[in-house]
């Protein structure tokens, strides 16, 4: 008995041994595994403040040169070395603002009859193309906006739009001109196309999200489909609809080389959207190379960083709007 029970506990005194084991590996894997994450964290918030540091190092030539004036002179001369960024921004922001207003509702609808409308052999062949989109390089949109969109619009689109509101007020600054072909309406119409496939992509997801006994039970009070997407999937996915519409305006705001190909690359301020313009990023992208004396990269690099801020604003903005809606929702 006595031999028995020194077996007994022995075997208990190894096991416990083996338990107090495992269980150190365990806090020590918990707790290299806390530190490889916190370092990733860290790590992105180090890259993002290089990149900011950079950005104002490499900016402060030109701003200290012209001042408040840069924001808000059209001037960009680099034979005399005046510059002005008042141009590039607002081809960057009526560019984008065309390809959302565009891309947004039509993503929706397109999430929307996916998820409740289409037939199940139809969905797949269209959400295939919608990923097709969205992998096609930017560099060809471009060249088939300038061959291919650009002479379409300039031979049929633009002297529609010019002659229907020759004689309506506003619009008639808006859609006046020669019809060039490219211009912003054009690079518009072409980030619109390439932002699409996110915002539907992004939409359909959060839409399949949705659980069906809200749909059935919105069906069942007599809803319609449209006020059970108004009044029940909308509203449930509201902060991934966002997000995915944040996410096609991050794209619009920072395209190149689309852009780049349609836009004329014009630096001046224009009410008609059928005129020739710029965007930061094709400012960029058209001048760097080019770039002569100190104070010209920098007024490039400062074109960088005003498209940062921008950017930001955007992105602040989404956060705050959600926030409040979340408060208001409760």
């Amino acid at each position: 008995m006595v031999d028995l029970a020194l077996q007994g506990g022995a075997v208990r005194a190894r096991e416990a041994v083996f338990r107090s084991q495992a269980l150190a590996r365990l806090r020590l894997g918990d707790v290299a595994f806390r530190h490889l994450t916190r370092a990733a964290a860290v790590m992105v918030l180090l890259i993002l403040s290089g990149v900011i540091l950079s950005l104002v190092m490499g900016s402060l030539p030109a701003l200290r040169e012209f001042g408040f004036g840069f924001l808000v002179s059209e001037r960009w001369n680099p034979v005399t070395e005046n510059f002005g960024a008042m141009a590039p921004i607002y081809g960057t922001i009526v560019t984008s603002f065309i390809a959302m207003l565009i891309a947004v509702p039509v993503g929706l609808m397109i999430a929307m009859f996916l998820t409740e409308l289409c037939p199940q052999w139809l969905r797949r062949p269209i959400g295939t193309a919608i990923e097709l989109l969205a992998g096609i390089p930017s560099i060809i949109y471009g060249i088939w906006g300038l061959f291919v969109f650009a002479p379409f619009l300039q031979k049929y689109i633009q002297p529609f739009l010019i002659d229907a509101f020759a004689n309506v007020p506003v619009l008639n600054s808006l859609f006046e001109g020669p019809p060039y072909g490219i211009g912003m309406l054009t690079a518009g119409l072409i980030l619109a196309i390439m932002v699409l496939p996110f915002v539907t992509a992004i939409s359909r997801d959060v839409f399949d999200a949705v659980p069906p006994v809200l749909k059935e039970a919105a069906y069942g009070v007599g809803c319609t489909t449209w006020e059970v997407f108004g009044h029940v999937i909308l509203p449930y996915t509201r902060v991934g609809v966002i997000g995915g519409c944040m996410l096609g305006l991050g794209r619009a705001l920072g395209e190149t080389m689309a852009v780049t190909f349609v836009i004329g690359n014009a630096h001046k301020v224009a009410a008609s959207i059928l005129a020739p313009g710029t965007t930061i990023s094709a400012s960029i992208a058209n001048e760097f190379t080019e770039a002569v004396g100190d104070l010209y990269t920098s007024s490039l690099i400062a074109l960088g960083l005003i498209l940062f801020v921008i950017t930001f604003i955007v992105l602040a903005c989404a956060r705050y709007m959600l926030l409040r809606l979340q408060r208001r929702l409760g």
